[in-house]
């Protein structure tokens, strides 16, 4: 007999949701108080140059924007994959993905200094460029899994549940390639330049996105006093080491093929041995504490069992992602400009050979927590209006001796009334 998922929007009414939601209200405040005085004041009380034109800002975009695309492989491994288990998981998945794009393009409009031209950018098209490529690929993502999730909640579109499922994963991939390639195609910086570059993106993707799955999953069933079984949080953690193993694998790739290309030994000692700031946060952030001790955690045989162990290795990711994100962004424009390769520069006053100094400001800062805030606020606001989670994800209504292979969600879910408990 087939088991039944139902799910209920939480109740939201206890002072701790409308709390968390202020929190995040307050943060929105100053992020837009902190965008209005660099649009009026100019962006040279950043720490932004005519040399590091892209800042904290677009590292906090970046990544978003990168999450929102892993955030919805959940749900593409119960559709596209026929996984019975992940189908439970698969309307926060799309939710999360919504709303962590919504955030990421947020702090990027408002951080190119003319955010009032998105209208521009909206109705003029240079297909030559990746820039203008990827407004096609945000736009189409959120329109492709708005229909999915609809096919996952409406029962009488049951019959498009997989077909949308398969275009919203196939746009995912190519949305992560055009993020990645932004920067593998801009031959004038040596750190990129790179084919490698997009797969790498895809694979953080999914790093990135399943770490803030996880968090917001326990922080949403423990909210609303539901029950996470063992076995839902054993798929999640295990697939979450396989990714960050895999970053590490693209990583290790990355600057073993760099070090094959004499051209490159000045940027790779420059990040790997003499760069300062950047040669710290690659070993001890993005290496070491971002990488290598959550993956310890997560196949440990007594901590990989702990959802409290477990939600310190998603933060631990999301850390080290953050530290990938200002190496991949801001070293890479640290490191000089080779204007004239091959030859040696007497006198120039285009900075050449000069490793160039950043330091982010706090309205970088804030306008890059901002973008956190509108996409976790959004995701809160949403589960209380909406049957995005599961009454229950305990082990006997996962396990797959009780949920047949198949099963399809939208045939055997239920959406019941509004639950009981607060959040």
């Amino acid at each position: 007999m087939k088991n039944v998922i139902h799910y209920k929007n939480i109740d939201g009414t206890s002072k701790g949701f409308w709390g968390l939601l202020a929190f995040f209200g307050a943060i929105m405040l100053v992020g837009l108080a902190a965008t209005y005085y660099m649009e009026h004041e100019g962006h040279w009380v950043t720490g932004m140059t005519n040399q590091i034109v892209w800042g904290v800002p677009h590292v906090f975009a970046v990544f978003l924007i990168v999450a929102a695309s892993g955030a919805l492989n959940v749900a593409s491994i119960g559709s596209v994959f026929g996984r019975p288990k992940y189908k439970a998981l698969g309307r926060l998945s799309g939710l999360l993905a919504i709303t962590l794009l919504a955030g990421g393009l947020a702090v990027l409009l408002l951080d190119l200094g003319r955010p009032d031209r998105l209208i521009i950018a909206a109705t003029y098209y240079n297909f030559k460029s990746i820039f203008a490529l990827n407004i096609i690929l945000y736009s189409g993502f959120f329109g492709l899994v708005g229909v999915y999730l609809w096919a996952m909640m409406d029962r009488s579109v049951t019959k498009y549940y997989k077909i949308a499922g398969f275009f919203a994963f196939i746009w995912r991939l190519i949305l992560t390639t055009g993020t990645g390639s932004i920067f593998g195609f801009l031959v004038a910086r040596e750190a990129y330049d790179a084919a490698i570059m997009a797969p790498l993106f895809i694979i953080m993707s999914f790093s990135f996105g399943m770490a803030i799955y996880i968090l917001v999953l326990m922080a949403g069933m423990k909210g609303s006093g539901r029950v996470l079984g063992d076995e839902t949080l054993r798929l999640l953690k295990n697939m979450l080491g396989v990714f960050v193993a895999s970053v590490l694998y693209f990583v290790l790739v990355y600057h073993l093929t760099n070090l094959y290309a004499t051209q490159h030994h000045g940027y790779e000692a420059f990040i790997l041995l003499d760069g300062g700031i950047y040669t710290q946060l690659f070993w001890i952030l993005q290496i070491g504490l971002g990488s290598l001790v959550p993956l310890g955690i997560l196949f440990h045989p007594r901590l990989g069992k702990s959802p409290q162990w477990i939600g310190t290795a998603a933060v631990l990711v999301i850390i080290g992602g953050l530290a990938q994100m200002y190496i991949i962004i801001i070293g890479a424009q640290a490191y000089p400009l080779s204007i004239f390769p091959d030859y040696d520069i007497i006198s120039s006053s285009f900075s050449d050979g000069i490793v160039m100094s950043y330091t982010p400001s706090i309205y970088e800062i804030a306008l890059g927590l901002m973008g956190v805030a509108i996409a976790l606020a959004m995701t809160q606001f949403a589960i209380k209006v909406l049957p995005f989670l599961p009454e229950s994800l305990a082990d006997e209504v996962i396990d797959p001796h009780h949920m047949p292979v198949e099963a399809e969600t939208s045939d055997d879910v239920d959406d019941a009334a509004p639950a009981t408990k607060s959040c």
